[in-house]
């Protein structure tokens, strides 16, 4: 009987990278297409797609067209020249915002892709035969060869063989990984090479619906659609600029009652200046920056809908192995029965899983070294029959060519099978397997014949700083609750270390999927983690559904988030993801309405102080005149866009923190800064351009 290991351990991808997977090197970006696309975005049917720019510009046509009628007139037209230039500028950097924050998507993307340009693959014919072809020809269904050293041509999935593949192209992470046909471990990405062995993949998607080249599309404001809240959004910037519209109207006839001078131009920077310009040139920049924040995480959003959705969860599905712990759990104890010698139960342990091909098995074969197994005792395995384990008896072990039948699995099972040998369960049995059990750990018992030997202890680490990041979920309202297989005792020992607020125990895939159904029907949005063609119907039942890159092809059409890192744990990572990306635009928002009010009781009463004296008192910053005081306003206006923009591509800092909190924090910070940050820049603004008329 041989004992080595014909396929490898079946490791969960993003175990073995420690702090983190390494990302790819980002490409510097390119500020003449930057600058070159801020005045694209200048077009008309650009800037239609947003209400409050489309007003701004406008505004800037009739300011500028009255510009050239002074000037023709023979007039100065300063005031109107100013005004066009203070408004163009405005708009070049709302413009600016979004293309910066777009390029930084798309520099990140194209690294990820770079070594795709000049790839070839190896097609095979319905005859077998191989043919040497561009990648970019290869359609959804063809099937390709790869050999050992070479570079992956396209997104498909292991037909054949099993291989290690180095992922740094796509991940960042040099360690190798293993992939293998009819695994839930099966899927590869184009540009990662092959390592070892050969490969038949069959290609699963057409030219430019890989899953990077989703990416590049979804930062394309072109592509990119707007999410649900940012429609709603727009919808309430749009009717906040109808209003102030209105108001600026309703001046002119007050104007002209109080015998002041009013001119159309001085009525398009006072429109200008108090519709919410600052939230309606970043609110773009902000959902591109989420989904670039995204990327740089590996995590690769099907939609922008995904990422605000993972920022509203309300309950998160995890499962244990891989998620909440190291995976791969391994043989710490040998806790025999009353009666029975450790070194006998060792023994017994060690023969039956010499052939046994799972992390478990080799673990319970390294303990046993460990404690002194004696190394001639392998002999005794020369030609006897391994039995796998199977679903349906839920054991495994070897029958010996002596005769003797050594069995190890499930305790339930295996105190069957040893009154179906004729053998009585010990005493103190059940108390062994609960004390285990208790601990976090997984209890496998061991049988020879009818005699039932003990217990072996498969223990499974949590992950550190795991419960400090449950707990941090906690705080911002989202529940946390762990799916497994194991046995009900074992479920909640790892569930109180982790810190977890509820646990499902031996779950199948359907009770998964009735758990999101149970949720969903009580109105809380749902996410969950997924990786094999069985968790298909939960992760598009799930409201984000986060497949891993390396799952099958099933599951990374099922979920609307796929990892390219294959971290389990990362689905942690784009909740916190999400909930900085509403965080943010609730911020400049809060932030943007605050300075609209600020400035409307900045420039109104300096407007009207000398024609209504009353209104002298509300004129608390003095300003020099009218003029100066619009100019200078609409001066902060242009300003305060590039000074945020840092604020809207990097986002605002997520904190553990209630909603009822994070609305204190909102308001006073932003909402109270917004709200006094203009008095003193638009008074130092006026005195400056006090001094040069």
């Amino acid at each position: 009987m041989s004992t080595s290991m014909q396929h490898g351990s079946q490791q969960k991808p993003g175990q073995q990278m420690s702090g983190g997977s390494r990302r790819a090197a980002r490409q510097p970006l390119d500020w003449a297409a930057v600058v070159k696309g801020a005045f694209v975005r200048l077009a008309p049917q650009r800037l239609a797609r947003n209400p409050v720019m489309a007003v701004v510009g406008i505004g800037t046509a009739v300011c500028a067209l009255l510009s050239v009628q002074a000037l023709a007139r023979g007039e100065s037209g300063g005031f109107a020249i100013a005004i066009t230039l203070m408004l163009l500028v405005t708009l070049l950097f709302a413009t600016a915002a979004e293309t910066l924050a777009e390029s930084r998507g798309k520099a990140h993307a194209g690294s990820l892709r770079q070594t795709r340009g000049q790839l070839k693959a190896h097609r095979l014919d319905k005859n077998g035969n191989v043919t040497v072809v561009a990648a970019d020809t290869l359609r959804r269904g063809d099937r390709v060869v790869v050999e050992a050293g070479e570079l992956i041509p396209a997104d498909g999935e292991i037909v054949e063989g099993a291989a290690s593949i180095n992922e740094s192209a796509v991940t960042g992470e040099s360690a190798p990984v293993l992939r293998e046909a009819g695994t839930d471990n099966s899927g590869v990405s184009a540009g990662t090479k092959l390592l070892s062995d050969r490969l038949v993949i069959e290609v699963t998607s057409d030219p430019g619906e890989s899953l990077l080249d989703r990416m590049i599309a979804l930062v394309e404001s072109a592509s990119r659609q707007k999410t649900p809240s940012e429609l709603a959004l727009s919808a309430l910037l749009a009717m906040l600029t109808l209003v102030f519209l209105i108001v600026v109207v309703t001046l002119v006839p007050m104007a002209a009652f109080v015998g002041l001078e009013s001119s159309t131009v001085m009525l398009v920077a006072l429109l200008v200046c108090l519709i919410p310009t600052t939230i309606g040139g970043l609110l773009p920049a902000i959902g591109i920056a989420g989904m670039e924040r995204a990327m740089r995480a590996n995590l690769v959003a099907k939609s922008g809908k995904a990422v605000e959705i993972a920022g509203s969860i309300d309950t998160l599905l995890l499962d244990k192995t891989g998620t909440i712990t190291l995976g791969g759990r391994r043989a710490t104890e040998f806790a025999p029965c009353q009666g029975q010698q450790r070194d006998a139960l060792r023994d017994v342990a060690f023969l039956a899983s010499l052939d046994d091909p799972t992390p478990e098995g080799r673990s319970v074969v390294g303990l046993a070294r460990d404690l002194g197994v004696d190394a001639s005792l392998t002999e005794a395995a020369d030609g006897a029959t391994f039995v796998a384990f199977s679903a349906s008896t839920r054991l495994s072990g070897v029958d010996l060519v002596d005769g003797r039948r050594l069995r190890k699995g499930a305790p339930n099972a295996i105190a069957q099978w040893v009154e179906e040998q004729g053998g009585r369960v010990p005493a103190d049995y059940t108390q062994l397997v609960t004390r285990i059990s208790r601990h976090g750990a997984t209890p496998l018992a061991v049988a020879e014949n009818g005699c039932l030997l003990g217990v072996i202890a498969l223990s499974d680490v949590i992950k550190p700083g795991i419960a400090e990041r449950f707990a941090k979920l906690r705080e911002m309202g989202v529940k946390t609750v762990m799916i497994t297989g194991d046995n009900p005792v074992t479920a909640a020992a790892i569930a109180a270390e982790a810190g977890v607020d509820d646990y499902v125990a031996e779950a199948t895939p359907e009770r998964k999927l009735s758990i999101i159904r149970e949720e969903q029907a009580s109105g809380r949005l749902v996410a969950m983690m997924g990786d094999g063609t069985n968790d298909a119907p939960a992760l598009a039942q799930a409201d984000l559904g986060l497949a891993m890159n390396s799952g099958t092809q099933a599951a990374r059409e099922a979920a609307n988030m796929v990892d390219l890192d294959s971290d389990p744990g990362k689905l942690l990572e784009a909740v916190e993801i999400g909930k900085q990306l509403l965080i943010t635009r609730g911020a400049l928002t809060t932030f943007s309405l605050a300075n609209d009010v600020a400035k409307y009781f900045v420039i109104l009463p300096a407007l009207f102080a000398a024609s209504l004296p009353a209104l002298a008192s509300l004129d608390i910053l003095n300003l020099h005149s009218p003029t100066t005081a619009v100019l200078a306003a609409v001066l902060f206006n242009a300003l305060i866009i590039p000074a945020l923009i840092p604020f809207a591509l990097k986002g605002v800092s997520v904190r553990a923190t209630s909603a009822t909190s994070l609305l204190k924090r909102n308001l006073l910070i932003y909402g109270l800064g917004g709200l006094l940050l203009p008095f003193p820049v638009i008074k130092l603004f006026d005195v400056l351009m006090g001094m040069l008329i």
